[in-house]
């Protein structure tokens, strides 16, 4: 009797509060809103056509694709129907970004893994065929590489290896975890390749995350907003140029792009999995628990992905990489009983 009582209590509040913050918009919303990562968008969109398909009582969520980090934003803006209810991130949620949630009241978060994906680099069929090392990445992008500025031009500048042909490389921008990804798995390793970067992260981070991630503006590396199917037909158009995305749009446009390899292991699905390539990452979603008994079909969608995330599954056949079995049962368990996260985890 007092399980059920409080439970019925918390759908209430929990009703109320969106009513309450639901201003000009009535305090109700027939439609789950979810935001966030161009590279989880179209494994979300599937979904929510999945269960718009099989539960006519559902409408089908909206499903934006703003950014991993402009995602955070909205998501984090606060309680009721006004704020999304679900952020698609193509990386883990900043322990900055969980501080500024809990002071707009979004204090009570659920963190799903929904599977993997990788931070690819590709360049057209035909392209300059370049053999990758995070190190020489990190001195190609990089703003001011081991601390000084960025000279160089062309790839031979880099390694004399590479052709002497100018660097162009298409990419995410700052408000995608994409971009996020890539500085921290690809840019800071190659930084700390070098002894003396390595040690600045011990004795002054705030300088070694700058030195180590800030990318480059003088037109070497072009940021090309949050459609990511922009930069494939850019590298169609120029084959001397190399794009940076979520490795599902690498495999959705094999006909046309080639992978480049990274320390010497080529993106794939089978790299990814087991994480031997240099760019895998976790794909996640956070649901705003406050929602739940509130926003009709809330609880179905994230069930939904759940249903979709398998080997066999919907999202394995749009191009995700599933996650290891034993991954998959933590975040099923979680998808249904809505676990907190636990802010202390985060960085």
């Amino acid at each position: 009797m007092t399980k059920k009582f409080f439970a019925l209590s918390a759908a209430v509040s929990a009703t109320a509060m969106l009513a309450a913050c639901g201003g000009a918009q009535s305090g109700s919303r027939d439609q789950i809103r979810a935001v966030g990562s161009s590279t989880v968008y179209p494994f979300a969109k599937a979904v929510a056509d999945s269960l718009a398909k099989s539960n006519s009582a559902i409408k089908s969520p909206i499903v934006e694709s703003t950014g991993t980090g402009a995602g955070m934003k909205l998501f984090c803006g606060g309680v009721g129907v006004s704020h999304p209810d679900i952020e698609n991130a193509s990386r883990r949620m900043k322990k900055s970004e969980y501080e500024d949630c809990a002071k707009n009241g979004v204090d009570k978060i659920a963190e799903v893994q929904v599977g993997l994906d990788g931070v690819a680099f590709a360049e057209a069929k035909g392209g300059l065929g370049l053999k990758l090392t995070p190190a020489d990445v990190y001195k190609a992008l990089a703003a001011n590489p081991y601390g000084k500025p960025n000279t160089a031009k062309t790839w031979k500048d880099v390694n004399p290896a590479y052709p002497a042909e100018p660097i162009l490389v298409y990419g995410p921008p700052s408000t995608s975890g994409t971009r996020d990804a890539l500085k921290e798995l690809i840019l800071a390793k190659g930084c700390d390749a070098n002894p003396e970067m390595k040690a600045l992260k011990d004795s002054d981070k705030e300088k070694h995350d700058a030195i180590c991630g800030e990318v480059r503006s003088d037109g070497a590396y072009v940021d090309s907003g949050e459609n990511d199917n922009l930069i494939v037909q850019k590298l169609e158009a120029n084959p001397k140029a190399v794009g940076v995305f979520g490795f599902s749009y690498l495999e959705e446009n094999a006909d046309k792009l080639v992978g480049l390899t990274m320390g010497g292991v080529t993106p794939t699905y089978a790299s990814i999995s087991d994480f031997s390539y240099p760019g895998a990452r976790p794909l996640y979603i956070y649901v705003k628990v406050a929602h739940l008994d509130a926003i009709k079909g809330l609880k179905d969608f994230v069930a939904e992905w759940a249903k979709s995330w398998g080997k066999d599954g919907l999202l394995a056949k749009q191009g995700m990489v599933v996650a290891p079995a034993d991954i998959q049962a933590k975040n099923a368990k979680i998808a249904s009983e809505f676990t907190l996260l636990d802010p202390a985890e985060l960085k």
